[in-house]
């Protein structure tokens, strides 16, 4: 198997770039419905036996119950985000929406007009371009990569990226076919609502910001998850090789961060946190235990772990986990944080980006 590494890092013809791409704000918004693993599996049509939060480590997650969907979960998250940047909607350049789902208005997938120029609109963003990209789980750092290209060349001032997943259903499809540890819809299970965003916006060259974007593509595994429309069931139905996926992650994600790494000059041992996919509790530990094995050194703090409250939230689950670690003052100006994304196709992407005092700011925290 021949696997081609990318670092998408953009530069001019002298090599150098005369921008940087901070962090301006985060966002997210969660349904205020909570539903606990217990409750769920309870739910199940068969009795399948299985103990689903101590293989996982979900006690719950936020789910809609029709007072949300794609739409009004981004939208929200992108106000939330605006609110503790200080910047106004009509700053905004470029909006690009990332989320895997598109309902609006129930299950109905809104292919077009575009999610991102329902959401600019909807914010007051009239003048900013907008275009919608779909990555599976890696949409949103997906969204970020090219933003900070565009922002680095000075195309763009100010963009934002923003997700809305309403992806509860698939967990209410599977519990009416799940009957045993094998299923392939047993990930279903694990997933949660949420939208989010992040505001990037350009500032000085060597100011904090996003220090490098990482990304590759190992296509031997693009078939290890799948979901589409089947039978009666509303909204999708999604088919999960759990295991071979995680196998797949394991083995490859050490190869980017080390690449990454290597070019920026630094050691595992400066990255201060980890935001990985939030899949599973265990996954999480498992991977970062191969991580720390293959660099013989570990980050300064444990990984951060969201999925017990809130799920697999999919493409805006780094988003959500990075907003839960700002509002509870858990990263401090100048630390630096990895947002490595896994995702079905198989992605995998990194994003290395340093916090400035201005961001830990807007979430009430001064260091």
């Amino acid at each position: 198997m021949v696997k081609h590494w990318l670092v998408m890092e953009t530069e001019n013809p002298d090599g150098r770039l005369p921008f940087h791409t901070r962090v301006a704000g985060a966002g997210r918004h969660l349904p205020a419905t909570r539903l606990t693993t217990d409750d769920l599996m309870a739910a199940t049509r068969h009795t399948t036996h299985i103990d689903l939060e101590r293989l996982t480590g979900i006690h719950e997650r936020r789910i809609s119950v029709g007072d949300d969907d794609s739409y009004t979960l981004a939208t929200t998250a992108a106000q939330d985000a605006l609110r503790h940047s200080g910047r106004t909607a009509e700053s905004i350049d470029v909006a690009i929406s990332c989320s895997i789902t598109k309902f609006r208005d129930g299950l109905t997938q809104w292919l077009e007009p575009t999610m991102s120029s329902a959401v600019a609109r909807a914010l007051g963003a009239g003048t900013a371009m907008t275009f919608d990209l779909a990555n599976a789980c890696a949409g949103m750092l997906t969204g970020v990569t090219v933003a900070n290209n565009w922002i680095r060349q000075g195309l763009i001032e100010r963009a934002l990226i923003v997700s809305g997943e309403y992806i509860s259903q698939l967990g209410q499809n599977a519990a009416q076919h799940i009957h045993n540890i094998m299923s392939k819809e047993l990930a279903s299970l694990t997933l949660g609502d949420a939208g989010a965003a992040l505001l990037l916006e350009r500032a000085p060259a060597g100011s904090a910001g996003i220090r490098l974007a990482g990304f590759t593509t190992v296509a031997d595994y693009s078939r290890l998850c799948l979901a589409y429309p089947k039978g009666d069931d509303p909204g999708a139905r999604m088919f999960t090789n759990s295991r071979g996926i995680q196998k797949a992650a394991i083995a490859d994600t050490p190869l980017l961060l080390h690449e990454v790494l290597d070019t920026l000059g630094l050691s595992i041992h400066d990255i201060d946190h980890v935001i990985t996919h939030q899949t599973s509790a265990r996954a999480i530990r498992k991977g970062m235990a191969e991580v720390m094995a293959s660099f013989g050194d570990s980050p300064r703090h444990d990984a951060v772990i969201t999925v017990d409250k809130y799920g697999n939230t999919a493409s805006t689950s780094h988003t959500v986990a990075l907003v839960e670690e700002l509002e509870a003052g858990r990263i401090r100006p100048g630390e630096t944080v990895a947002l490595i994304a896994l995702a079905s196709g198989l992605e995998i992407g990194i994003v290395l980006v340093e916090i400035d005092e201005e961001l830990v700011a807007g979430y009430g925290h001064r260091h």
